[in-house]
């Protein structure tokens, strides 16, 4: 039976992940609607044909079967189950209990990446016993995985270089490797890319613009998932947009990460920088057998087919109903207050429910 969904969006990197699960949905016959929780980030990247929902009010009468997140929290009056699909792997930035491994109260199931992700969430599931957990794989990547998307531009005979960071100031490699990058983009050496997380600050974004030059271009884009292909090696922090490159067989340089491991590269220096990359280039082999192992935790799902399984997963939780076996949310008091105020829908409806 063909299912209303919804894809509830918050920030631009969430277009990128629900978009996978659009087509897959709709070429089965079902039927989907947008709500951007943050219309002004989103809306500039908007697709034409893609169908928004731009009140409460019509949220409500779209009625969905199963709203998709790529977010911490959602709307808990929205219509349908909850689905949690995650905005990317665990880069270990915070404490679990305040980070990736955090259950907020909002979902009714979580559709994992691989067995690394899913055996924590599993055991969470048992102790809370208020949601579900499918291992599915990661929507993003299926365009990934199934090749369908095109590098952003053609190589010139030059490695080329992709730069992204995290948007956490103590975190990012933004400021502390900013000379380093102009000086690796003067040399003339390499074809540097450069993103930044939609939530840096925008006097660092405005002074990476300005090293644009034949050598370095700076990106503002809806979606990644071209620049990884294009690229030959990877300089980040801790964000965790590293393991997606890792899935691709790709060597990734570090700076000062949090996770470090034989499956990265990682300096505390910006000198750094250039010798680094050049090494890892140089030696591929070295890191290779650390990165297939350590995709078979994080993805083992190679088959670009994960929209599928998660649309799958819903239509077993609903027709299954496995929501009469799990337990009552949590309250979640403030939260649901505070987003009823954002929404402006009335606070007391169906707060206690």
């Amino acid at each position: 039976m063909p299912r209303k969904i919804l894809l509830f969006a918050s920030q631009v990197y969430s277009l990128t992940i629900l978009r996978p699960l659009q087509s897959a949905a709709l070429e089965r016959g079902d039927e989907v609607a947008w709500y951007y929780y943050h219309p002004s980030a989103c809306a500039p990247y908007r697709r034409e044909g893609e169908r928004l929902l731009e009140s409460v009010d019509e949220v409500s009468t779209f009625n969905a079967d199963a709203v998709m997140v790529a977010s911490n929290v959602v709307p808990d009056f929205f219509p349908g189950i909850k689905v949690q699909l995650f905005h990317g792997f665990d880069a270990l930035k915070r404490p679990a209990r305040r980070g990736f491994q955090r259950v907020r109260g909002f979902f009714d199931l979580y559709c994992t990446h691989g067995p690394a992700v899913t055996e924590v969430f599993q055991q969470l599931a048992e102790k809370h016993r208020h949601f579900a957990v499918v291992e599915t794989g990661w929507c993003k990547l299926d365009p990934l995985f199934r090749g369908e998307t095109e590098p952003p531009a053609a190589p010139d005979g030059r490695p080329t270089v992709l730069i992204t960071s995290t948007f956490t100031p103590s975190l990012s490699l933004a400021v502390p490797l900013h000379d380093a990058i102009r000086e690796l983009a003067a040399s003339g050496r390499w074809r540097v890319l450069v993103t930044m997380h939609a939530k840096m600050a925008p006097e660092t974004v405005a002074r990476y613009r300005k090293l644009q030059n034949e050598n370095l271009t700076f990106v503002e884009t809806d979606d990644i998932v071209p620049l990884l292909q294009d690229a030959d090696v990877m300089v980040s922090d801790t964000s965790s947009v590293i393991f997606e490159f890792l899935l691709l067989g790709k060597p990734v340089v570090t700076f000062r990460n949090r996770r470090p491991g034989p499956w990265l590269y990682d300096i505390d220096d910006p000198g750094q920088l250039e010798p680094a990359i050049q090494h890892v280039l140089d030696n591929p082999d070295d890191f290779m057998a650390e990165i297939e192992k350590l995709g078979e935790e994080l993805h083992p799902c190679r088959d670009g087919r994960s929209s599928e399984r998660v649309l799958q997963a819903v239509d077993r939780f609903i027709d299954e109903r496995w929501g009469d076996n799990l337990r009552r949310k949590p309250l979640n008091l403030v939260r649901r207050l505070k987003m009823r105020r954002q929404l402006h829908y009335p606070l007391g409806k169906g707060i206690l429910s």
